[in-house]
């Protein structure tokens, strides 16, 4: 694949799980080295299941080390063979509860070296409000009236230390509490039952458990004069899951920073997406989400980590379009995500206008923002970003269009009125019409920016309801997360609207009139059509779109 490109550091690049095609990231190997896929990519962002992870499909990381079930060292060497250079994630926020430096925190509890190394809610908010019976403190209303939460309730996990005390820590995404139930041998041991009773005991506490009640809230019945005994025989046996918020005041999270890093560069990455970077910087009295002037100062103190590594950042973020925040980062020299343009290219052919897309072309131009486009991508298709693009009854309609083609509404914790994606594939999303996906793509490899091509957009996949049905409650992102195995891979690979895409990549690739240096302009055309003309030492290449018959036509000279 190493062949010569047109438009070095903005050519395409595939966005795929490492389990995405074939089963193990050797396989996806394979397949870009297969004849078909020659000179179409060139990079390839792999999402961070990579790693050694637990939750959210690889959001949850562990540590960075490889995932062994999934992909290995030499598979790494053999992108690298290939010419393909790596995107890979560093989630700046949070890390998994089962990280090494939160398991040291949970058996060593004040004596740990990493104690401060994730934010204790008491301690951050100590004098800032009023302690609980719970034992947290709940913050005064003044100081969180404006806070941003990403699900119902204070963001805490109360983590039980070896001494016994419940020490809340700061938790924005995922948790979870789990209890076990003692072996008859246990509950003998340390209840001093006898075998009959342990037995009764046994099965009361896994109906209690199935119940999804917590120690505290079950009716021990016989048992109730032990009660005290058995809620702390539980409580010790305590398991968590989660993502708990680091805490960047501590020299040791930037140790972390700068190790993790290294080990990325290492990997063969170039760029560097910051996952939930903007909720890093906390502090008394602010929103908590892209506290300024702070997510600036960590982020500045990322990029230089990251330029001593060779590393571009790419701070990954979702804000309407009238926030102005991907205008903000542009300026400060970083790429941005084009969270608009998979909206704007439904809203275009639905309308079947070109003025929404031209408006966001000529802001691109005005303001020099460099950005990674897409069509599809691993978290559905972004709605609330195109606030201020469009009005709200487009958007409404878009969901509507999209809802009716089988997708789902993604909200944020109940709030119907944040509409934050829609979950559907791409092609669904398009209602399924071939010719409709090979002219979004095309209409992608001509608007500025680095294109990324998710997986099953380019076989053109279908929603997987079956999937979200088998994931069940919150498993709404899986409609378009289908593995593709050999025999589909091998399929696909025959169809026409697979063979168009990969044309139209492969020209993308190599044609030398593109680049984030190249020069764009935006041709005369009727309303219900784009034209675009790329232009670059002396190359260029134009599309002609029709957004009412759903045609294109690509000329090069």
């Amino acid at each position: 694949m190493s062949t010569a490109r047109g438009s070095a550091g903005a050519g395409p690049m595939l966005n795929a799980y490492p389990d995405s095609i074939g089963g193990r990231l050797g396989d996806i190997v394979a397949f870009l080295a297969r004849p078909e896929l020659e000179g179409v990519f060139e990079s390839f962002y792999i999402l961070p299941s990579l790693f050694h992870t637990d939750l959210d499909r690889g959001f949850s990381v562990i540590d960075y080390g490889l995932n062994r079930q999934l992909a290995s060292a030499a598979d790494l060497e053999a992108l690298q063979a290939q010419g393909v250079d790596l995107k890979l994630d560093f989630i700046l926020n949070h890390a998994s509860v089962l990280s090494p430096q939160f398991q040291d925190i949970i058996a060593k509890g004040d004596a740990s070296v990493y104690r401060d190394f994730f934010i204790d809610w008491n301690r951050f908010w100590d004098g800032h409000g009023t302690m609980t019976d719970a034992g947290y403190i709940q913050p005064d209303a003044a100081l969180i009236k404006d806070m941003f939460f990403r699900k119902p309730g204070l963001p805490i996990l109360s983590v039980r230390f070896p001494d016994g005390r419940e020490v809340p820590y700061w938790n924005t995404f995922y948790q979870e509490v789990r209890y076990t139930v003692p072996s008859q041998q246990e509950l003998m041991r340390a209840l001093d039952l006898q075998y009959g009773e342990a037995e009764q005991l046994e099965a009361l506490l896994h109906r209690a458990f199935a119940a999804k009640q917590k120690p505290g809230e079950i009716d021990y019945g016989p048992f109730a004069p032990k009660r005290t005994a058995i809620i702390e025989l539980l409580e010790s046996r305590r398991v968590y899951l989660g993502q708990m918020d680091l805490n960047i005041r501590s020299p040791l999270v930037w140790e972390f920073y700068e190790a993790t890093l290294a080990q990325l560069a290492a990997y063969g990455a170039s760029i560097v997406r910051l996952d939930a970077f903007a909720y890093a910087p906390k502090s008394v009295g602010k929103r908590n989400f892209f506290n300024d002037p702070e997510t600036w100062e960590c982020l500045e103190r990322v990029n230089g980590i990251a330029q001593r590594h060779g590393l571009q950042l790419l701070p990954e973020i979702h804000t309407s379009y009238g926030d102005r925040t991907h205008e903000a980062i542009a300026a400060r020299g970083y790429l941005t995500y084009d969270f608009f343009l998979p909206g704007l290219i439904i809203d275009a052919f639905e309308r079947q206008t070109n003025e929404a897309i031209l408006r966001w072309v000529a802001d691109i131009q005005a303001k020099g923002i460099r950005t990674v486009n897409m069509l599809g991508c691993h978290d559905g298709i972004p709605l609330l970003d195109l606030k201020g693009l469009l009005t709200d009854a487009q958007i409404e309609s878009l969901i509507a269009t999209v809802v009716a083609r089988g997708g789902y509404v993604k909200d944020l914790h109940g709030q119907k009125n944040l509409y934050y994606q829609v979950n559907a594939t791409y092609f669904s999303a398009l209602g399924e019409d071939e010719q409709k996906l090979l002219l979004a793509r095309a209409i992608q490899l001509f608007m500025p920016g680095k294109p990324q091509v998710w997986y099953l957009d380019l076989f053109a996949g279908r929603n997987n309801h079956a999937a979200v049905e088998r994931a069940g409650s919150g498993g709404h992102k899986e409609i378009n997360r289908t593995n593709l195995g050999a025999p589909d891979i091998e399929d696909g690979l025959q169809r026409d609207v697979v063979k168009a895409q990969l044309e139209l990549l492969r020209f993308r690739a190599r044609c030398p009139a593109f680049g984030f240096g190249a020069t764009l302009e935006v041709l005369p055309a009727a309303a219900h059509e784009l034209k675009l003309r790329w232009s670059n030492d002396g190359a260029t290449a134009t599309l002609e779109a029709d957004l009412q018959a759903y045609t294109y036509r690509i000329t090069e000279s």
